[in-house]
C-alpha cells in the first residue's frame, strides 16, 4: 500500500476551534490525556504521539454510551488521544485516518470512520428503514435517512467525538472515532489505526505518518 502524507490537504482545511476538545470529554475515565497516551498502545515520534484504545467490550462500551452504544450495532468506538510535546501547533486531517484491516493476500484494506450523524442512524435504525441512503464500502449497510430519534442520539455522542484537528502545542486533544466492522471483532488482528496527514502550522513541515497496532499482529 502505497501511503502519501498531502500536505496541500493539510494547508487548505478551515482553521479549526481546538477548546472544547483540549477539555477532559464527558464521562471519561480520571486518567489524563498524557497518561492514557503513555499507557494506551501508540506510535510515537517527530514530538507527537498518536494512541487508540478500542472498546471491544460490550459491557464497558455500554459503561460509556450507556443504551446509545455503537458497538451493539457493530460499530467499533476507538478512542484517540492526540499529545504534541513541541512548541508548534500541529493540524491534523481527520478525513484521512483510516482503521486497516488485514484482507485476502496479505493486503489491508482501509476503512474510513463514520460520521456522528451515521452512527446515531445505525443505532436508531439497526435493521435499516424504508429510505435507505448509498451503502457503505467495505463493510457496507443499507443506511436510513436521519430522524428526531436519531438526532437526539447524535447529540448525547457528539460530545465524545474527536472533532477538532488542531493539536495545542505541549497540550492534547482526545476523542471517539467510529468504524464500521460489521460485529465481526476479528478483523482487528493485524489491524491499526492509521494516521497519515499531520503537519506542522508554523513551519509547514509534514510529518511521517503514524500507525497503531489495535490486535495481535
Amino acid at each position: 500500500m502505497i501511503r502519501t502524507a498531502s500536505l496541500l490537504a493539510a494547508l487548505l482545511l478551515p482553521f479549526a476551534s481546538a477548546s472544547a476538545q483540549i477539555k477532559p470529554q464527558p464521562g471519561s475515565s480520571g486518567a489524563s490525556a498524557s497518561e492514557l497516551a503513555d499507557a494506551l498502545a501508540h506510535d510515537r515520534h517527530s514530538g507527537m504521539s498518536v494512541s487508540a484504545d478500542a472498546y471491544t467490550d460490550a459491557a464497558r462500551a455500554k459503561e460509556k454510551f450507556g443504551k446509545s452504544s455503537p458497538l451493539a450495532v457493530g460499530i467499533l468506538p476507538i478512542e484517540v488521544v492526540m499529545r504534541n510535546d513541541t512548541s508548534e501547533p500541529l493540524r491534523v486531517n481527520l478525513g484521512a485516518i483510516q482503521l486497516e484491516v488485514p484482507v485476502r493476500g496479505g493486503r489491508l484494506q482501509g476503512v474510513d470512520w463514520l460520521s456522528v450523524e451515521d452512527v446515531a442512524i445505525a443505532i436508531t435504525h439497526p435493521n435499516g428503514g424504508p429510505t435507505p441512503q448509498a451503502q457503505r464500502f467495505p463493510i457496507g449497510r443499507p443506511v436510513p435517512k436521519a430522524d428526531s430519534k436519531s438526532q437526539k442520539v447524535a447529540e448525547a455522542l457528539q460530545p465524545l467525538a474527536l472533532n477538532t484537528d488542531l493539536v495545542p502545542p505541549n497540550g492534547s486533544i482526545r476523542g471517539f472515532l467510529f468504524f464500521d466492522v460489521g460485529k465481526d471483532l476479528s478483523v482487528l488482528d493485524g489491524a491499526s489505526l492509521y494516521v497519515p496527514d499531520v503537519v506542522s502550522m508554523e513551519s509547514k513541515k509534514p510529518l511521517i505518518f503514524f500507525e497503531v497496532l489495535l490486535g495481535k499482529p
